[in-house]
């Protein structure tokens, strides 16, 4: 056998006769309890949608930022959140996602206006982005010894991100009918708090080596999606041609631009450009992001159809 050398490796990679993990499947359990929270929020309150408009006097334009908001900040923030869990520990990233992510869902549930709701679903992608990561890594260093429960820990966590977004949609129905739109964001912190509780069973795991972070790459990104999406919104209302319109969609292309430039320099990239120059895996990626576009675009649009309904609580 190979001498490890390396102290990340050492730090990180176990022996090849080391047992497995007693408390493995446990830790499968909490694992997917927190990826079943970060999937099913991208989804759980667009059944809600109508409620919380009437209820924060949201307009039909910006009613989507409640979804948008979420996955914006989650999605822009992903990858730095990753490499934050590496080095920071998966264990300590993992509870300080969680308890953000409990903390900005009770706030959200308790807006008392849109700018509250918004920025709440905002921290709630913020945390996700270090709470997800975090535990997918600690997922990959429990299984990495039999592929045969490799496969089948995956396999949970697949099923689980998956089917997600249609648990959301459902659970989100039954809960703004029968309680209230509100308990669609309340619901998560006493998943949080369980999960929280059963915790004792992961350990503590980092990476070891230079810590560098593309904060410039994050904020480039995250804000020029931002623009982009809100200059969409404001050409819904005042018109592709409207100054406003024009001056977000040319932030968003410089800022866009500016961090395809940081990526290209960067000697830690928050996105290596390499990844995007391999044909299949930029199809993939393309793929994905308009399926994801389109089921968004659908669960709002399906939305409206429940403006009218007199049963749901506000």
């Amino acid at each position: 056998m190979t001498e490890v050398t390396d102290p990340a490796e050492a730090q990180t990679t176990p022996a090849a006769n080391a047992e497995p993990d007693p408390k493995r499947w446990s830790i499968l359990a909490v694992v997917v309890i927190a990826q079943l929270m970060v999937v099913l929020d991208a989804s759980i309150v667009t059944i809600a949608l109508p409620s919380a408009q009437r209820a924060l006097n949201i307009s039909v334009a910006n009613r989507q930022w409640v979804i948008t908001a979420y996955t914006l900040a989650f999605g822009g923030l992903l990858l730095l959140g990753g490499r934050i869990a590496d080095f920071g520990g998966r264990k300590r990233m993992f509870i300080v996602g969680l308890i953000g992510f409990a903390g900005a869902s009770a706030l959200g549930g308790l807006a008392a206006d849109q700018a509250m709701l918004f920025g709440a679903r905002a921290l709630q992608g913020a945390f996700a982005a270090v709470m997800a990561p975090a535990a997918l890594s600690l997922l990959t260093i429990t299984f990495r010894d039999d592929p045969k429960e490799r496969a089948k820990a995956f396999g949970a966590y697949g099923a689980v991100s998956g089917a997600g977004g249609a648990i959301g949609v459902l659970a989100g129905g039954v809960l703004t009918q029968y309680a209230s739109w509100r308990w669609c964001l309340l619901v998560n912190v006493p998943i949080a708090v369980l999960t929280a509780a059963a915790l004792r069973v992961v350990h503590e795991s980092r990476e070891v080596g230079t810590t560098r972070y593309d904060i410039p790459g994050a904020l480039l990104s995250t804000a020029g999606l931002v623009s982009l999406v809100y200059g969409f919104t404001k050409a819904e209302t005042d018109g592709w041609a409207s100054t406003t319109t024009l001056i977000l969609l040319s932030v968003a292309v410089v800022l866009l631009g500016a961090f395809v430039l940081v990526e290209s320099r960067s000697s830690h990239p928050l996105l290596p450009l390499r990844v995007m120059s391999e044909r299949n895996r930029a199809g993939a990626y393309l793929s994905a992001l308009l399926t994801g576009a389109g089921l968004f675009a659908m669960f709002v649009f399906l939305s409206s159809t429940c403006r009218g309904s007199s049963t749901t609580r506000p």
